[in-house]
């Protein structure tokens, strides 16, 4: 590990290079934060109350030489937080047909697996992650208490490593952004919710457009091999997938009902439906995809 000087996150600055470019660039909102642009090499995204954790996690990546992710200069004369900007395409809301190439999935799970070898380690002190709050003990998340508690991990991860948060150049995975929900996990469970998305494991009546024939247990079978997943996490993928879900939907109507926002736009968009559908798929299939996985 590198130990290189710098300030700390909470006092750096950010002051443009004379000359630097100034031209900006409105870049595709995420589901909850919005007003994200370029502005010449970098990116500015509003500040949030984790920004100073995720500005901690990024400067370790950084000296593990995780080329992958961003890196934290400062907050701009606005406020902002300011994060160089890494080039390349990513998917939008609708993944394009070029996000179904198999050599790009693969490439996804092994630049996970790169992320959680890089963050190998990593405690957060000065700034932890902000905690999650409980959920009441019902609904679908005490029908999941019942089978296994929510793996919690201490492993700082993603989290959300969509098609949408992949930079990817030359037909492959080269970086992450968006860190918004980066904080303590295990590397199973952030690498299940990146194959989740991008198998993707839901139900057939919630495909994108363009993806009615693309098999998903082919392509869970992908990113298990590329990431390296072992006989054991394979059998468990079913049952944690519907763990996972129940968690998920809890936490999704938790987030619209008390943070509003992009989480309220979500819930009404129907998320909670998708949620549940995925869920059933996967209790239906889960002998399918065990086969896809160990075969």
């Amino acid at each position: 590990m590198s130990t290189r000087h710098r300030p700390p996150v909470e006092a750096r600055v950010y002051v443009p290079a004379p000359g630097e470019a100034s031209d900006v660039e409105l870049l595709p909102a995420g589901d909850v934060t919005e007003g994200v642009v370029r502005v010449g090499r970098t990116t500015r995204r509003p500040h949030q109350p984790q920004s100073l954790a995720v500005a901690e996690y990024l400067d370790w990546l950084e000296d593990a030489g995780f080329d992958g992710s961003p890196r934290y200069l400062g907050r701009d004369a606005q406020g902002r937080d300011v994060l160089t900007f890494m080039a390349g395409q990513c998917a939008g809301p609708v993944p394009e047909p070029w996000v179904q190439s198999e050599d790009l999935l693969a490439s996804v799970a092994r630049l996970v697996r790169r992320l959680h070898a890089a963050s190998a380690g990593y405690e957060p002190r000065a700034h932890p992650f902000p905690e999650r709050p409980s959920l009441p003990g019902h609904g679908l998340q005490d029908q999941a208490r019942r089978t296994r508690p929510p793996e919690a991990g201490t492993l700082v991860c993603h989290l959300d490593v969509t098609p949408q948060n992949v930079v990817v150049r030359d037909d492959a995975a080269v970086g992450l952004i968006d860190f918004d929900l980066a904080g303590p996990a295990t590397a199973l469970r952030d690498s299940y919710n990146a194959a989740m998305h991008w198998a993707p494991l839901r139900d057939p009546a919630d495909a994108w457009p363009g993806w009615e024939d693309v098999d998903p247990c082919r392509r869970l079978r992908i990113f298990a091999d590329a990431y390296g997943w072992d006989e054991e996490e394979r059998c468990r993928i079913p049952g944690f997938g519907i763990e996972a879900a129940g968690a998920s939907y809890e936490r999704m109507r938790h987030n619209a009902e008390v943070l509003g926002g992009g989480w309220a736009r979500m819930w009404a968009d129907g998320v909670g439906g998708l949620i549940l559908r995925r869920r059933d798929w996967l209790d239906a299939n889960a002998g399918r995809l065990v086969r896809a996985l160990s075969g």
